[in-house]
């Protein structure tokens, strides 16, 4: 870890040894870290408004007899004495709640012993530079944004001998830049590897398109619209059927979103490859259960390939597992890029919609995937491949069938890493890796 005081992977090996040291004959623990060294900067009209540090580590034990089991989770402090006697604390009242508690027919984890460590130490910004950064970028500019960066841990121990360790560090810094009229363009910069260059690049590039925000917006009728969905705008849509579209237990169930897909019944264009791609190092190779995480195809040509298959879900219908988490969501989802070069986006759009955004995405018929939610900042009418003025915000509903199908015209040739900034509680690990898209139509509503 490059922050703090706290060696998270030799305390969480001493508090697994600990725990182990204190089986009774016939138990099984699996315990699981989520650690941090995060540094947090919200930012308002281009200054500081909070600023904080967060060094912390949450622990989960599972005490597992004859296939009953409980859980219990605490907070830990890195300091040996305070979370051993925790750990005895927890431990004794899972054992009450075992006493209680029914078998469990799905369950089902990993006895065998397998070590795996991953560790990657990035350049992140101090948070002087970080300031200077954003105060040389930003002078003239209403800049609103939020930064999140530091280090990030999970670790896995059984007592049947595995051993995972992921420990990475990394930032993710979201900005909208406003002008008088309350409209809005959003960007970001996200990864390991920071560099005052490259933020520039993207504020500058954001910034130069601020005078388009104080044309008159253009209003659109209802209907059919060719349309350029950048990465940012995809990962709405794509995100937000991955909840529950790519798992086996709701394929089984017939409540995946993607249920036509997974059956046969529809297929994509070709050109569409989607896989949980653990060779992204945005995620940790090992689930809770003790299974170490497989990179899974999703979809090959157009065509359904396998599903997410969680420990429980291999148990209760006969499946293999893949180290999927028990949500069977993806988190480190790629789709493979295309044959459009960025600096061709506007000329191929020729005249539609750029659309760098989407809102407020759910779903409006689920069976035939279609998905609705609005357009808000970035999104701009083109004419003979310029931006001539914003839009004013639209509702859209449309089906992914049909934007992955049939109205596919070309796919970015650069997909865009964009890593999950979900900071409730803790900081996320994960993402997605998506190019933007380019739609013959999209449907907009009212």
């Amino acid at each position: 870890m490059t922050a703090g005081t706290i060696d998270w992977q030799h305390h969480f090996t001493m508090l697994a040894d600990a725990i182990e040291h204190r089986l009774a004959a016939g138990e099984t623990a699996l315990t699981t870290l989520a650690a941090e060294e995060s540094d947090f900067v919200r930012f308002n009209a281009g200054k500081v408004r909070q600023i904080g540090h967060v060094s912390q580590g949450t622990l989960t034990v599972r005490l597992i007899e004859d296939e009953r089991q409980a859980y219990s989770t605490l907070t830990v402090c890195g300091d040996a004495q305070a979370d051993g006697e925790a750990i005895a604390e927890a431990l004794a009242a899972l054992r009450e709640a075992l006493r209680d508690a029914s078998p469990d027919p799905h369950l089902l984890v990993d006895t065998s012993a397998w070590t795996q460590t991953t560790r990657r130490r990035g350049t992140l910004p101090d948070i002087e530079s970080l300031l200077s950064a954003v105060e040389r970028g930003a002078a003239g500019l209403d800049f609103v944004g939020f930064y999140a960066g530091g280090s990030m841990a999970r670790g896995f121990a059984s007592s049947s001998g595995s051993r995972g360790w992921y420990a990475v560090d990394n930032f993710n810094f979201s900005w909208s830049l406003y002008d008088a009229s309350g409209r809005a363009l959003k960007s970001s910069y996200a990864g390991e590897e920071w560099s005052d260059e490259t933020f520039a690049t993207k504020l500058e590039a954001a910034a130069a398109r601020i005078p388009v925000l104080a044309r008159t917006p253009r209003a659109l009728d209802p209907g059919l619209y060719r349309a350029w969905l950048a990465p940012a705008a995809l990962v709405e849509l794509i995100g937000t059927a991955s909840f529950t579209a790519f798992s086996a237990r709701q394929q089984a169930t017939a409540r995946s979103e993607l249920y036509r897909l997974n059956r046969g019944e529809i297929s994509l264009d070709p050109r569409v490859m989607l896989t949980e791609d653990l060779d992204l190092g945005i995620a940790p190779r090992f689930s809770e259960d003790g299974f170490q995480r497989e990179t899974v195809p999703l979809v090959e040509a157009g065509r359904s390939a396998q599903q997410l298959t969680s420990a429980r879900t291999a148990r209760e219908y006969g499946l293999r597992p893949n180290g999927a988490l028990a949500s069977e969501m993806p988190v480190s989802l790629s789709m493979q890029g295309g044959d459009l070069a960025d600096a061709d986006v506007l000329a191929a759009l020729d005249t539609g919609l750029y659309i760098g955004n989407l809102w407020y995405v759910n779903f409006s018929d689920r069976m035939d995937c279609r998905l609705t939610g609005m357009t808000r900042f970035a999104t701009f009418w083109v004419e003979r491949g310029e931006i001539v003025a914003p839009v004013e915000a639209m509702r859209f509903d449309d089906s992914l069938y049909r934007l992955l199908g049939s109205e596919l015209e070309h796919l970015g040739a650069t997909p865009e890493l964009l890593l999950n900034d979900w900071t409730w509680g803790e900081r996320s690990t994960g993402g997605m890796q998506l190019p933007g898209l380019l739609a013959r139509s999209f449907r907009l509503t009212l």
